[in-house]
């Protein structure tokens, strides 16, 4: 219990530097957001009382202490240009970014998994050195490049998905899974290779173990001492990187739901920095810092779940 607490206290501490530096370095971006809401032919005594109502003329430091109060309680303000409440605005499109990363996981856990079993079976043989060079060639390109190419290949060339747009899973659910297929894709196939290459050198390492060599001379099939015996083991290292990953899915996101015309919190995100929204940006981005924090928190713990010697140490200590 006293391991809990204090990993307690330690996200506590992060989520509270996090939404400090957020809002500091909001803040200091280049440009008024009086100006940029009334324009530049506005008079100065209109851009003092605009920013006198928008509360931008106290001290940094007693606006945000202000903003962390309100935001303890879920208020993150209200948009400067059209008094949206910011965490309504991420409500409603927090569905549809939740849904674009996890099909994208599951599409990137689905290749890689399988890919990196394959690939111990024979390290070194053909099927290992074909997944590793499509693995590299994934990895070096861009989200936004990627995504290009799936909408000319699939959209333009065979017309099976559509290029842009969004469909409520509440509408069509068959819709819903046109539209959102090609971003989901856009994202996986970038984020498979990373899982293959750690799971794959992983589950090497696991193999060479005492115990493995024994379910071997049991007479246990190859198959059934890879899934049974050395996949679990070897799973730590994947999901703490399935944890690191929420924040390049995040990222991707952002570029993906504008390339795709997809309604979600990084589209959200960028309409708050084009139009110098800093309230809108400022709730966005420290939502999306808390979650990956948490997502990271939630991901140390399942490590006692899934190990008892990594539970036994620590809740020992």
């Amino acid at each position: 219990m006293h391991w809990l607490a204090r990993q307690l206290l330690r996200l506590v501490a992060v989520l509270f530097c996090v939404t400090l530096l957020t809002y500091l370095i909001v803040n200091i971006l280049p440009g008024d957001v009086a100006i940029a809401i009334l324009g530049s032919l506005a008079t100065p005594q209109d851009i003092a009382g605009l920013r006198a109502d928008l509360g931008l003329d106290r001290p940094i430091l007693i606006r945000y202490f202000d903003w962390l109060g309100s935001a303890l309680t879920g208020d993150l303000g209200r948009s400067y240009r059209n008094s949206e409440p910011v965490a309504q605005a991420i409500a409603d499109r927090l569905p549809v970014s939740l849904q674009l990363m996890v099909m994208a996981q599951v599409i990137a856990l689905g290749i890689a998994v399988p890919v990196a079993l394959l690939s111990v079976r024979r390290p070194g043989g053909l099927f290992d050195r074909i997944s590793a060079s499509a693995a590299f060639g994934f990895l070096a390109m861009p989200n936004f490049m990627l995504g290009v190419v799936l909408i000319y290949l699939f959209s333009v060339t065979l017309d099976l998905f559509p290029a842009t747009g969004y469909t409520p899973l509440s509408e069509d659910i068959w819709g819903n899974l046109e539209s959102m297929i090609l971003p989901a894709l856009t994202l996986g196939l970038v984020e498979w290779t990373v899982l293959m290459r750690v799971l794959r050198s992983d589950l090497l390492g696991t193999l060479k173990e005492d115990f493995i060599l024994l379910a071997r001379a049991k007479g246990l099939p190859p198959w059934r001492v890879l899934l049974r015996h050395a996949l679990r083991p070897s799973s730590f290292t994947l999901i703490t990187i399935v944890g690191l990953n929420i924040g390049g899915l995040i990222g991707g996101a952002v570029i993906v739901e504008q390339i795709f015309a997809l309604p979600g919190v990084g589209r959200l995100l960028l309409g708050g920095i084009f139009n110098r929204d800093l309230i809108l940006v400022q709730g966005t981005v420290s939502f999306i810092a808390v979650g990956f924090v948490v997502v990271n928190f939630l991901v140390d713990m399942l490590y006692a779940v899934l190990d008892p010697r990594v539970r036994h140490v620590r809740f020992r200590s």
